[in-house]
């Protein structure tokens, strides 16, 4: 069991504009199909970039505060108790900010049934994740620059005898 006013904070995200705390309760309670994070963001912060989710629905639930949400629509705000859905794909793209004074929090509630794939169009950085149920696994970033052709770097078997 865990509580939402007494949450055990897991994951520390301390980049200069994406500065939250979050809490990976679904991780703590051991699901393995459904994602469940708490997130505190201070005044001034993002909880995390402008992303879209390629095999994975996310709902948020703001709890406290009054944060932008940011949409393919735009921005606009939020208030305690909003719910608000993102599906998959580009339709679905999101990212929460704190641009008052006061404490942001909400509840984030997702589907993860297997690996997902993430997409960052402000940079256009692309990200390639496990959802291992104890967390860890691959984990990647990378960007386009990089691409490779499917063969690229790939050696023929070797030839032996046939069977």
């Amino acid at each position: 069991m865990t509580n939402l006013h007494d949450p055990e904070f897991d994951e520390l995200r301390e980049w200069d504009g994406f500065r939250s705390r979050r809490a990976r309760i679904g991780r703590q309670l051991g699901t393995t199909e459904l994602g469940a994070s708490l997130f505190e963001v201070e005044p001034g912060q993002a909880a995390y970039p402008y992303h879209v989710h390629y095999t994975e629905e996310e709902l948020v639930v703001v709890l406290a505060g009054r944060p932008s949400l940011r949409t393919p629509e735009g921005w606009s705000e939020l208030a305690p108790g909003d719910v608000v859905a993102f599906p998959k794909g580009p339709d679905g793209a999101h990212q929460i900010a704190n641009r008052t004074d006061e404490r942001v929090r909400f509840l984030a509630v997702s589907t993860q049934g297997g690996p997902d794939v993430v997409h960052q169009p402000d940079s256009g950085k692309w990200g390639a994740f496990e959802r291992l149920p104890e967390g860890g696994g691959f984990a990647m970033w990378f960007h386009p620059d990089d691409e490779r052709e499917y063969i690229d770097g790939e050696a023929p078997p070797e030839q032996g005898p046939a069977a």
